[in-house]
Formats: C-alpha cells, structure tokens, sequence
C-alpha cells in the first residue's frame, strides 16, 4: 500500500477534503491570535513569513482593546498588562513580569495567638478544665509503652493498661448505654481475699467486662476473672484478657490467687449460661461441680453472690448454626434478630437497663481444712450460692419498670 495522501486542512473546500492548496488561506490566517481584521480584498491569498523574526513589520500591531473586568473576586491575583504578549497572549518571562499582589485587600498577617487561646479553650470543652494534665498524662503513658517501662504482675495482669485504657472503654457502654445501676457494694470487702460468683449471659460475655468496670469504679478494686480457656486461645483476646487480670478458671490458680488477698470473680453457668436461647431467660443453669466453692473453703475468703439484670436482652438469641460452630471450635454461633441478618450493624447491643447487686457474703472461714474435700458439703454450698442469685434475680425482674428503664 502507497503513502496516504496528504489533505491541506483548511475552513473552504469540499467537506473532510480542505481547499487542496499549499498555502493558508486568509480564513485560517484569520483565526491566529492578535491578528488584525482582514482588510478588503482579504479573499485573495497572501504568502506568510516562515521566519517571524525576519518578516515582522517594523510597525507593531495595534492592540486590541480590552475591557475591563469588574467581577472577579478580590482574593484572585491579578496580573498587570504589560506581563501578556500583546500578539500571543501569552504570558512574559518570569524575570520579565511585574510583581503580583497575592495579598487579598484588606487582609492582616493571621492571628496565631488568637487560634491557638480557641484551639484551647475547645479542648478544655471537650476535655474538661484539666484537658492539658490529660494530655500530659497520656503523652506519659505512650511514652512508657514504647520504652517498656511499666510492670505485670506474675499472671501477666499490667494495671496501668487495664484502668486508663480498658476500663475507660468500658465506661461509656456502661454508664451511657446500659445506665448500670449497682447495688449492694458494700457486701464486697474493702481488703483481702473474697470470690465474686455471678451468673452468665447476653450472648456474648460483655457482662463480665461490666462487672469488673463496676466493681473498680465504686470500691477502687480490681475484680481478676477466672475465665474457660477458650477464651486464652482465642488470638488477640486471649492477650487482653491476661492483661486485664484474668487467669484460667482452674482449682490451683483460684486457691493461689485467693490466698494472695486478690478479689477473684467467676460465673460458673460458663457457655451454657451465656448461650442459652431468648426464652430461657434469668432460668440459671447448672454451676458445673462447685470447684469455686472448694477454692473459697480452701483459702477460708468469703463468696459475694452477684446477681445481674440487663444482659440476658443485649442480644436476644433466638437460633443457632452448630455446623459452622463446630468448624470453628467454638461453642455456638449465635443467630439474633438482627444478626446476621443486618450484618456488623447487628453487633450492636440493644441499651437494657442494667442492675448489678451484690449479696450478702457467705462466710466459709469456719470450716475445718478438710472440708474442701467433702462432696455433700460443696454440693451444699453450691446450691446456696445458686438459690441466692436466682432469687435475687426473680426479685430485680419485679423491681425494674420494663427491659429498658
């Protein structure tokens, strides 16, 4: 195949096949920036210089008048015209151009000081007159994280983490969103040893975490949970909770912590209290084999049963997928009204009214130091324990107006 041929592109001429000459015509000429009108005659073609700088007339053109433009807004920078080419209209070289005003008229050097006294009295808005000291604080704290310069305990328990940073995620759910009312604190000893028994629910177990955030923010202690040790395998959450305090909810670290003075907690309904359906509701289920009680008779510390209303209604479960939860090694996958059927947005809790109430303490300092061992006796304390929670429980369940309120 040959060359393509070659069209002159032009404004006159067959359409898609231009004029067909080799010069320009006055037409396209025409279209050049700052040209001058074509003066009569302009029809017929003239030749143009190849070479600007040797054919340009010794006259310059006249320039075109320009009208002023009154609506541009005044923080636009303005250019002068001697910084245009009259004949391109392109702009000058930088060196050859006037300075350019980028100051807005009527517009002072920017009041830092006054920014800065807002920025502050925001903060103290949001943070409270002693925001600086927070700050501080928190600035100390980071700096202690990166440095290593903080202490666990020997379960791997770091307080300073648990009080400014876990806690105080706990705090807005539990006093915002569960309006936890909490009742007889004054049956938790205010020093040594003593085992919170509570019982279990809500699907998943945020009752525990509310627990140990209203045991520290009305008696100043810290609650360390015995938890099942699905809970130590699970990646991440097996991490936080050693180092908010828990330990495995066996006999041998109960009775070491017990006997070290430590306020322990546990709920012996375990998975079956805290998975149990929507309709079994404030029904206990069976405290396992009274370990816990062999536990506080062998340290001689009281046992403070804890009742909790609210929890059962933060996720109502109505169903269960035990293939998928058996694929996963956990107890149960939970089906809910709105999980998962609404997706994340079904992990929200619903806001219960929340009621914490201690109990009266059961003493067993006046057993002899084999009675740990007796079966009946623990059977017999168990139960006790039992019944008193339930109820206390059938008790709040009259008291409160309705789940959420």
């Amino acid at each position: 195949m040959g060359d393509a041929e070659i069209i002159p592109l032009g404004t006159r001429g067959r359409p898609g096949r231009g004029t067909g000459r080799d010069k320009p015509s006055s037409s396209s000429r025409s279209l050049a920036g700052g040209a001058s009108p074509a003066a009569p005659g302009a029809g017929e073609d003239t030749e143009v210089p190849t070479d600007l700088t040797d054919e340009v007339p010794a006259e310059a053109p006249a320039e075109l008048p320009i009208e002023p433009v009154t609506d541009v807004p005044p923080t636009l920078v303005e250019l002068d015209a001697s910084a245009v080419d009259p004949v391109f209209g392109e702009a000058l070289d930088e060196a050859a151009r006037p300075p350019v005003t980028t100051t807005p008229a009527g517009v002072t050097d920017v009041p830092f000081g006054e920014l800065l006294a807002a920025a502050t009295r925001a903060a103290q808005v949001v943070f409270g007159e002693d925001a600086d000291q927070k700050l501080a604080q928190l600035l100390a704290f980071l700096r202690r994280r990166v440095t290593g310069d903080y202490e666990v305990d020997e379960y791997g328990m770091d307080p300073e983490l648990t009080e400014r940073f876990l806690l105080e995620l706990v705090r807005p759910l539990a006093t915002k969103w569960f309006r936890v009312e909490v009742r007889g604190v004054e049956n938790i000893p205010t020093d040594g040893g003593a085992l919170v028994v509570a019982n279990h629910s809500g699907t998943v177990p945020i009752d525990g975490l509310v627990t140990m955030f209203a045991v520290h923010e009305t008696t100043g202690r810290s609650l360390r949970p015995l938890g099942a040790d699905l809970v130590f395998r699970l990646p991440f959450i097996g991490e936080l909770a050693r180092k908010s305090g828990a330990t495995l909810a066996c006999n041998e670290d109960a009775v070491r912590m017990l006997s070290k003075g430590e306020l322990a907690a546990v709920w012996p309904e375990g998975f079956k209290g805290v998975g149990k359906p929507y309709s079994e509701r404030y029904k206990l289920q069976r405290f396992g084999r009274g370990g816990f009680v062999s536990a506080a008779i062998k340290t001689g510390v009281p046992i403070v049963p804890c009742s909790i209303v609210g929890a059962e209604e933060i996720y109502p479960l109505v169903g269960n997928i035990p293939i998928l939860a058996r694929l996963l090694g956990v107890p149960y996958i939970p089906v809910t009204p709105f999980f998962p059927l609404l997706g994340p947005l079904g992990l929200v809790p619903l806001p219960s009214k929340w009621i914490i109430e201690f109990g009266e303490p059961i003493r067993t300092d006046s057993y002899d130091s084999g009675a740990a061992d007796d079966p009946m006796l623990v059977f017999n304390v168990t139960d006790q324990v039992r019944e008193t929670i339930q109820q206390t429980l059938y008790s709040l369940l009259m008291r409160r107006k309705s789940i959420f309120h």
